[in-house]
C-alpha cells in the first residue's frame, strides 16, 4: 500500500506550550508584526505554489496568489501589507505588495535580476531588496521608493538583509553557508559591513522591539533556541543570552525558511517537511 506524503506547518504558543496545525505541505512562514497573521507557501504540485495568509490558528485563510515558484518575504511594520516574490523559469522575478485580506495587490516595478528578500524601512518610505544581478552569485542590497522608483545600489556581498533598526542606521543580515557563515550588520552611516555573530547559521535575525538586542533562532538536534545578543548602536554590549527554548526541533530550511518567530518571543511558526511511507507485507517460507 502506498502511503501519503505528510508535512505540516504549525503554530507554537510559548506561553501555553501548545502547538496548533495551520496547514499541510507548507513552509516559508512569515508572522505579522502584530502577531495576528501568518503568510506561508503551499506546494500542491511540483511546479505550482500558492501564497496564503491566515490567522495563527489556521482559520480565516485567504489565498493571495498562485504561481510556478512563490516566496514569502516580510510585512510592513504596521502589518498593513505583505510583500512576496513570484518567480518563473526564464523570466525576471516579480515582487508584489498586498493587504492581509488579499485586497490592494500591486506589482512593484523591478527588472534587475533575482529577488531574495524585501522589507520596508520603519517609516515605510523606503523598500530594501536583496537580490542577485544576472549571472552573479554575489548578493546585492538595493533601496528604492515604495513604488519602485529611485532604485539605488547600497552594498554588495554583505549577506541577505532582513531587518532595519528603529533609527534606520543599521541593517542586519544572515549568511548561512560557507566561510562567512554568521550574522552581519551594515551601517547606513559609515557604509561598513561588519560581523556580529561569526559561525551562526540562522535564517531570520531581527532587531528586538526595544532595539537593545538582536534576536535569532538556531534549530538544534533535539530542540530549538531563540538567542538574544545584547546590542546598541552597532556594538555588542554583552554575552549572548537564551531568549526562548522550544522542546522540539525542525529544519533550518524546507523549500525556503522553515520557521519564523514573533519578536516578543511568544509565538513560533514552524514547518515539518513532507515524508512518504510505503507499507509492505512480506511472506516467510
Amino acid at each position: 500500500m502506498n502511503g501519503k506524503s505528510a508535512g505540516t506547518l504549525s503554530t507554537y504558543n510559548a506561553r501555553s506550550k501548545q502547538s496548533v496545525e495551520i496547514a499541510g505541505n507548507a513552509s516559508q512562514p512569515s508572522i505579522s508584526p502584530d502577531v495576528k497573521k501568518v503568510a506561508y507557501i503551499l506546494s500542491p504540485a511540483r511546479d505550482r505554489n500558492e501564497l496564503w495568509i491566515s490567522n495563527l490558528d489556521g482559520n480565516g485563510r485567504v489565498k493571495i496568489a498562485t504561481g510556478e515558484s512563490l516566496a514569502t518575504t516580510s510585512w510592513a511594520p504596521d502589518s498593513s501589507r505583505f510583500y512576496f516574490v513570484d518567480s518563473e523559469t526564464g523570466k525576471t522575478d516579480k515582487m508584489y505588495g498586498v493587504a492581509p485580506d488579499g485586497s490592494g495587490l500591486r506589482q512593484i516595478p523591478w527588472a534587475t535580476g533575482t529577488i531574495f528578500t524585501i522589507f520596508p524601512s520603519r517609516d515605510q518610505k523606503t523598500l530594501y531588496l536583496t537580490g542577485f544581478e544576472p549571472n552573479s552569485s554575489t548578493p546585492v542590497l538595493w533601496k528604492m521608493n515604495p513604488d519602485g522608483s529611485n532604485l539605488e545600489k547600497v552594498v554588495s556581498d554583505c549577506g541577505q538583509m532582513l531587518d532595519v533598526s528603529n533609527d534606520q542606521k543599521y541593517l542586519v543580515s544572515a549568511i548561512w553557508a560557507g566561510e562567512r557563515t554568521g550574522i552581519h550588520q551594515y551601517s547606513t552611516v559609515d557604509k561598513q559591513c561588519t560581523t556580529i555573530a561569526p559561525g551562526v547559521a540562522t535564517f531570520n535575525p531581527a532587531f528586538a522591539p526595544d532595539n537593545k538586542s538582536i534576536l535569532y533562532m538556531v534549530p538544534g538536534q533535539h530542540d530549538a533556541t531563540v538567542f538574544r545578543q545584547p546590542w546598541s548602536n552597532g556594538k555588542i554590549t554583552g554575552p549572548v543570552q537564551v531568549g526562548l527554548k522550544i522542546p522540539f526541533t525542525f529544519p533550518l530550511s524546507a523549500a525556503g525558511n522553515a520557521y519564523d518567530f514573533s519578536h516578543d518571543l511568544g509565538t513560533v511558526v514552524y514547518a515539518q517537511p513532507s515524508s512518504h511511507t510505503d507499507l509492505y507485507l512480506l511472506s516467510s517460507k
